[in-house]
C-alpha cells in the first residue's frame, strides 16, 4: 500500500499541475441486469504512463453468479507507440489504488489526531481503505464497521483482527450511527441509491471519504453533510455525474460554487486542504484513470523483474 499511495499521490500532483490527459469515462448500463460498465483511458505525460481500464460494477454479482461486484481488465500502454505492454486483471489495482486515495485525502483532509473510523461497507474496497488509513496513522483506537450484511461484517473483522489488531481495535457495528456518531472518520463503501449517514451524526471535525457513490443515482451521505463541508472532488467533470455530490446538485440542495476543488489542486500545493480542527470535510471519489496507470506501472515493473506472466504475440 506504501508504494501504491506514493504513485497515487504522484499522479495526483500531476493532474494538479496540468500534466495529464483523463477523459471523462463514459458508461454503458446495464439496466436489465443492475450493473455497469466504464472505459478509463489516461496518459501522464511528465512520466510517460498510459493504460485504458474497463471496469464493471455489478452488486448482485457475488449473490448470483458467485463473482466479485467489482472486476477490471488494465491494457499497460507504451505511449512511444502506442503497442500494449501488458494485458492485467485489474481488480486488485482497483482496489489498491482506491484505498490509497481514501488514505492520502486522510492525509491532507482529515484530523492529524484522528483516531476513531467508522467503515460503512465490509466488502473489497473496504479492506483497502482500512489498510490505506493504517499507513498514514500508524496506530488508530478503534474501527467500527457495519455492513447491512452481518455475516459480511463479521468475516471482515475476523480477517483483519490477525493482521492489524496491533494497529486498531476492531468493533462490529449494529447500526451506521453506531458506526458514524462521534468518530473522526467516516468512509462510506457502498452501492446505496439514498443516504445511510444522517447530518445529526456528524460531529465538528469529521472527515468523510466517499467512495461508494461512483455512479449516477447513488448516494450515501444526507445531503445537509455537504452542506456544512468542505466538498473535495477527484475529478470535478466525473463527480459533477456520478459522485456523491451528484444527486444533491440536481436537485438544487448544493451548488456548484459550494464545491471546494479537487484533491489534485491540494497535493500540488495550489489549494488549502485542512484549515481548521472544526471543519467538515469530505472527500468525493469517483475514481480517476491515472490511479489505475500508475499502479498498473508499479505492477508490470515487478512483473518484468519477477519473471511473472506470460509473453503472448498479439496479431
Amino acid at each position: 500500500m506504501g508504494e501504491v499511495m506514493e504513485a497515487v499521490e504522484e499522479a495526483f500532483k500531476e493532474k494538479g499541475l496540468g500534466y495529464v490527459q483523463m477523459p471523462s469515462k463514459p458508461y454503458l448500463f446495464f439496466e436489465k441486469f443492475n450493473g455497469d460498465l466504464r472505459v478509463m483511458p489516461s496518459y501522464l505525460e511528465r512520466i510517460e504512463v498510459s493504460a485504458v481500464k474497463v471496469v464493471n460494477s455489478h452488486p448482485n454479482n457475488p449473490s448470483i453468479y458467485g463473482l466479485p461486484t467489482v472486476m477490471a481488465t488494465i491494457i499497460f500502454i507504451d505511449p512511444k507507440n502506442g503497442a500494449p505492454l501488458a494485458i492485467m486483471s485489474g481488480s486488485c489495482i482497483t482496489a489498491m489504488r482506491t484505498g490509497a486515495a481514501g488514505g492520502i485525502a486522510a492525509k491532507y483532509l482529515a484530523r492529524r489526531d484522528s483516531k476513531v473510523i467508522g467503515l460503512i461497507g465490509a466488502g473489497t474496497q473496504a479492506r483497502t481503505q482500512l489498510v490505506a488509513l493504517l499507513s498514514v496513522y500508524g496506530k488508530l483506537e478503534e474501527v467500527r464497521v457495519c455492513d447491512k450484511a452481518k455475516d459480511v461484517r463479521d468475516k471482515f473483522i475476523a480477517e483483519m483482527k490477525p493482521k492489524y489488531s496491533h494497529q486498531c481495535r476492531l468493533l462490529p457495528a449494529e447500526s451506521v450511527k453506531q458506526a458514524v456518531e462521534g468518530a473522526d472518520i467516516a468512509v462510506t463503501v457502498t452501492p446505496s441509491k439514498s443516504p445511510l449517514v444522517m447530518n445529526e451524526w456528524v460531529k465538528p471535525g469529521a472527515h468523510f471519504t466517499c467512495i461508494g457513490a461512483d455512479a449516477p443515482s447513488k448516494e450515501e451521505l444526507d445531503p445537509k453533510i455537504l452542506t456544512r463541508a468542505k466538498i473535495v472532488v477527484d475529478d470535478l467533470e466525473q463527480a459533477l455525474h456520478c459522485g456523491e455530490i451528484g444527486v444533491p446538485l440536481a436537485k438544487g440542495l448544493i451548488k456548484r460554487d459550494d464545491i471546494w476543488g479537487d484533491l489534485c489542486e491540494i497535493v500540488a500545493g495550489l489549494k488549502a486542504g485542512r484549515v481548521s480542527q472544526n471543519e467538515i470535510t469530505a472527500f468525493i471519489s469517483t475514481g480517476m484513470a491515472i490511479q489505475d496507470a500508475v499502479t498498473a506501472k508499479l505492477v508490470y515493473e515487478k512483473a518484468i523483474c519477477g519473471n511473472v506472466g506470460r509473453f503472448i504475440e498479439l496479431t
